[in-house]
């Protein structure tokens, strides 16, 4: 797996090894193992544009590392990046064949591997320096809880999570009475939209059905995005339940994903990461790939990715997942997470579907209703995950 980020400025000056090493878990937002990390220098001043992370190949494998190190001079040199330093964290066998497979591909594209370091039990050595005065064959010891760099950066609120599983865990699903209370909550919400439906189909003419769900939809997005941007949180399950059940209408997701100006990207990461933990399979996908979104707008790479791993576990081939793990997988930057359409623009959009008499995109709702018979309750953990339509 790889991971890209770009993290917003700090003024760090990293001009040594140990400093090097202090700042890396900041950047990537925990501390790496068994991996390779591949730092894109702006080469005039040296400003740190972004940083990728990659899983060693274990047993050492040459095939892999060169894979690894196509990938990342891909991404560098489509950034126009002509620096950078890496460090691979693990033992000799298995970094050693990344860094050389990395020196041999980067010097041929015209980036200069400034620095490449291995870590490993408090210890680091250097693949591009051979003087041992400074780099001895036993390696040097250097402070795995960072130096003055580091207690900079978490100043600058770069937080540093144990590893990469601790990421995972943040956004894990809720279990216990949480993910029991979540169950009935989903299904109250999922009768609520078939009895609405129910309401109007008989009646409706085309493209009514449609804006009848989702205007309660588009509601319960825009509160609740007003509501944790103003520092607060759900109030209930229900009302999570009912949003994630509202965003597998397109228009009800695509509105939220118009929403997420990137000045309150704080803001919608605690939303959609309170959204996907609670979320019951089959209603996983949207709000996941949205907290994808605002995770690479805040690049957060490792975050995007694990968020588009749950995306497309609970539904494979999402479309807004794969469109984002194709480009950031590519290394797109933060900057290109720009917001697809206006809210209005939106709006448009679907009226435009409606005049034209798409019809409502709520069949899977009515199915597993009426599976449940009149007043049942379909209990979410005993039934496969529901195919989500995406667009």
């Amino acid at each position: 797996m790889t991971s890209t980020t770009t993290k917003p400025a700090v003024r760090i000056h990293a001009g040594s090894p140990t400093a090097l090493l202090a700042v890396v878990p900041h950047l990537l937002g925990f501390a790496p193992e068994t991996s390779m990390v591949i730092i894109g220098l702006e080469a005039r001043r040296g400003a740190v544009k972004l940083t990728m992370r990659y899983d060693l190949p274990d047993p050492s494998d040459q095939e892999l590392a060169a894979g690894i190190a196509e990938h990342a001079v891909a991404v560098l040199a489509g950034q126009q990046l002509t620096a950078a330093v890496a460090v691979g964290y693990g033992p000799d066998d298995l970094v050693r064949t990344v860094a050389m497979a990395l020196r041999d591909a980067l010097a041929p594209a015209g980036i200069c591997l400034a620095e490449c370091l291995r870590a490993d039990n408090g210890r680091y050595w250097s693949y591009t320096c051979n003087d041992q005065a400074c780099c001895p064959d036993e390696g040097t010891p250097f402070d795995t809880d960072g130096g003055a760099e580091a207690a900079a950066m978490a100043g600058a609120g770069e937080q540093v999570l144990a590893g990469r599983a601790a990421v995972a865990a943040a956004i894990a699903a809720v279990t216990g009475t949480e993910e029991e209370a979540m169950r009935r909550a989903t299904r109250q919400a999922v009768r609520h939209v078939t009895r609405t439906l129910a309401g109007v189909r008989e009646s409706a003419r085309p493209g009514e059905i449609r804006r009848t769900i989702a205007s309660k939809g588009l509601a319960a997005v825009s509160g609740m995005i007003g509501t944790y941007r103003a520092g607060g949180r759900y109030s209930g399950y229900y009302q999570i339940a009912w949003l994630a059940v509202a965003l597998t209408d397109l228009r009800v997701r695509d509105d939220a994903w118009a929403r997420m100006d990137p000045g309150h990207r704080a803001a919608h990461l605690r939303m959609w990461t309170d959204v996907v933990r609670h979320a019951q399979p089959g209603y996983i996908a949207a709000p996941a790939s949205l907290l994808a979104f605002v995770a690479w707008q805040d690049g957060n790479g490792v975050l995007a990715n694990l968020a588009l791993d749950r995306a497309l576990s609970d539904t494979p081939g999402y479309s807004m997942a794969t469109l984002l793990r194709q480009v950031i997988t590519a290394g797109a930057p933060p900057s290109m997470a720009r917001l697809p359409l206006t809210p209005d623009e939106v709006a448009a959009c679907y009226d435009d579907m409606d005049d034209d008499g798409e019809d409502e995109p709520a069949a899977d709702l009515r199915e597993e209703e009426e599976e449940d018979g009149p007043g049942g309750e379909d209990d979410r953990g005993d039934t496969p995950a529901r195919t989500v339509t995406s667009s």
